[in-house]
């Protein structure tokens, strides 16, 4: 536990004159604060017009005061807000006013991570705070509001309990296993593993789609030198982002855009021309294409028709669970400039003029698709870690099923469904490290 029992204080000022600024105070001390800082004991869950005294018993500030007693909180302590007038000067006031009666300045996230150590919270909803504090759209506002309401922890719970119901019939094989008790050859124990298989790959999914939803997709342009990926990424943002010459190689860095194309993120990412090179200027930046290429969720292909097809090559060996669009430009220069959309081994080709602008909404369209416009009716955010702890479950439950099929060791099966179970407790909190912990709040902001 990393929380200790003292009373904390985090300040939160808002921006622009005129605003309200909130001072919040969680733990056992609150109470004595409260009364001391208003000079009389506000009734809970109630909002109080008062004074806020300092030492000499002379007002700071004048502001509306709630106290929230434990555990009906959002920490689950007793909790003292105070809203004041938005002045710095004045909230430092406050602040120093409440460290001297015993308080002491929180930690970013303090505040989630003590709501998460008392029961009110489970770690996956506890990062949907922070996911919704940085919602960059309307689509992961709403995703990290279905997931601090439960929807992805409710799932993973149910995949706990499925493996805990068989995990008891493997290890009662174990106990039994000199009574004629065929526990193992059971077909319902085959079946429900393979239910739980099945379950666990369609979270990996949505848990990846959340991970878009909660950060943006990242699209990476890549492609020789001079095929028009700059133009097209000045295109889509609506302005000149990129500078745009017609000396090959140019770009030399990633430059990074951020969209927001029908209601959901995407962050763009422009890069160098991908060719041999004896610059060392220019290897740099196709290294950091290559770099940014491998951390995508898609990649943009933009070629033109003469050297698409050998440009293809440059999509071998993207990153799991990474898709691939393919962006044919200068449609204008042709005999027929007409901008089209084709499927071609199951991929997206789009016939296009960043010049003219003619195929770009189909190019807004389908990046907002692979971004998750249109799916968000039940997603939900997540994070790269969660998506990692349920492969490696996938992977426990492969083992497993492996060993059941092999009628190997009722014990080597056992490991591998408790190992399944433990990983998958690791994303909502069941098991959890102090380092763990330490790292996803202190993401957060100050005051949450």
């Amino acid at each position: 536990m990393r929380a200790d029992p003292d009373s904390i204080a985090a300040i939160a000022t808002p921006a622009g004159a005129g605003g309200v600024g909130v001072l919040r105070v969680s733990g056992p001390a609150a109470p004595a604060i409260a009364r001391t800082l208003l000079g009389f004991m506000p009734q809970p869950r109630h909002a109080h017009y008062a004074a806020f005294l300092g030492a000499d018993g002379a007002p700071i500030e004048r502001g509306l005061a709630l106290y929230f007693a434990a555990p009906a909180s959002y920490t689950g302590e007793a909790v003292l807000e105070l809203h004041a007038h938005g002045s710095p000067v004045v909230l430092d006031l406050l602040l120093r006013r409440v460290l001297e009666l015993g308080a002491r300045h929180a930690r970013p996230g303090e505040f989630t991570e003590r709501a998460f150590l008392n029961g009110k919270l489970d770690l996956a909803q506890a990062e949907a705070v922070a996911d919704l504090i940085a919602a960059r759209s309307e689509s992961a506002a709403r995703a990290a509001q279905r997931a601090l309401a439960g929807a992805f922890s409710q799932r993973v719970h149910g995949l706990v309990a499925a493996l805990t119901a068989l995990r008891v019939q493997v290890e009662a094989a174990i106990d039994f296993a000199d009574e004629e008790l065929e526990l193992l050859g059971d077909p319902a124990l085959a079946a429900g593993l393979a239910t739980v298989r099945d379950a666990v790959a369609l979270l990996i999914a949505d848990a990846r789609h959340g991970v878009r939803l909660a950060r943006g997709a990242r699209a990476v342009l890549i492609g020789r030198p001079n095929t028009g990926k700059s133009s097209l990424l000045n295109a889509l943002a609506g302005e000149d982002r990129a500078i745009v010459t017609a000396t090959p190689g140019t770009t030399r860095d990633a430059l990074h855009v951020e969209l927001v194309i029908d209601g959901v993120g995407v962050e763009l990412i422009d890069t160098a021309g991908l060719r041999d090179s004896a610059d060392a200027i220019e290897q740099e930046g196709v290294r950091r294409a290559r770099a940014a290429l491998a951390r995508c969720d898609l990649a943009v292909l933009v070629s033109e028709t003469a050297h698409v097809e050998a440009d293809l090559a440059l999509l071998d060996g993207l990153p799991g669970g990474a898709d691939a669009l393919v962006v044919v430009n200068k449609c204008d220069l042709l005999a027929d400039p007409a901008a089209r959309v084709e499927t071609r081994a199951g991929r997206t080709w789009l016939h296009l003029s960043a010049r003219t602008g003619a195929g770009l909404d189909e190019l807004r369209a389908e990046l907002a698709r692979h971004a998750g416009a249109g799916s968000e009716e039940h997603a939900f955010t997540a994070r790269q870690r969660h998506v990692e702890a349920l492969q490696q479950a996938a992977s426990a439950l492969a083992a497993a099923a492996a060993a059941l099929a092999a009628q190997r060791s009722p014990e080597l099966i056992a490991e591998d469904l408790r190992q399944a179970a433990q990983t998958l407790g690791t994303i909502t909190g069941a098991v959890s490290a102090d380092d763990l912990l330490g790292a996803i709040f202190a993401g957060f902001c100050i005051g949450k």
